[in-house]
């Protein structure tokens, strides 16, 4: 039973006029009015960051009448986030948005990014917003490519000697290409995971190695080559 204070209670009724309910939200190529969780479906990413902001997370979640079917953590700059990661991976499938959201995710970057998700999906910012049905559970492996690592990049730069590529969307950086400026025109790389799941597959290391390498850019034009880790 509700508790009314005395000057509520001596108050005359007025009526109430519209009853419209929520405004409604694009939603797996529907428009829905969102009463409960249970009303909320769709995929989407947050972004969230730990509170000495060494370390940073990508969320992706698949959920469908509220409930989290298919989860995707990616974590970067702090080794401890990676174990977190596990943990949560763990936690999250089978919980609401709203259970997840007030669960510890053992991490701050892990949790922020939960908030942000969160925020994004209530408001029907989701990425399958218009997507007829939405996406099929499974779809977050899209973001991984097709050997399902994650998407790097690592660039180290100091005004005295200059940027160094050690990760790219392409793989390892292995060597970099300069001109007769000493600017970068190309780099040479390797797709770590296509190397690895090739040497799993059975074939040798060097062969696998080989057949992983790629170069991007005019590299065939340079002047000079370095390696970014040692030179």
């Amino acid at each position: 039973m509700t508790n009314y204070t005395h000057e509520v209670e001596h108050m005359c009724v007025v009526a109430k006029g519209p009853h419209h309910g929520p405004a409604p939200i694009p939603e797996e190529g529907k428009w829905v009015k969102p009463y409960e969780i249970k009303d909320i479906s769709g995929f989407t990413h947050g972004i969230g960051w730990c509170a000495p902001q060494q370390g940073t997370c990508k969320l992706s979640l698949n959920i469908k009448d509220g409930i989290i079917e298919e989860a995707l953590l990616e974590t970067i700059g702090c080794s401890g986030m990676t174990h977190s990661a596990a943990m949560a991976g763990e936690i999250l499938p089978g919980k609401t948005i709203l259970e997840a959201l007030n669960t510890d995710l053992v991490c701050d970057a892990i949790n922020v990014a939960m908030r942000e998700l969160f925020l994004q999906i209530v408001y029907g910012r989701s990425q399958s917003a218009f997507s007829d049905d939405g996406l099929s559970v499974g779809a977050s492996f899209e973001d991984l490519g097709k050997v399902l690592r994650s998407q790097i990049g690592t660039i180290f730069s100091t005004k005295k000697k200059g940027v160094r590529y050690m990760e790219m969307t392409e793989g390892y950086i292995t060597s970099l290409g300069l001109d007769e400026n000493n600017e970068i025109i190309g780099y040479r790389f390797v797709k770590i995971g296509k190397m690895l799941d090739d040497i799993r597959h059975g074939k040798s290391p060097d062969e696998a190695y080989k057949g992983a390498c790629g170069q991007y850019g005019r590299y065939d034009e340079a002047v000079k080559t370095i390696d970014p880790r040692e030179e």
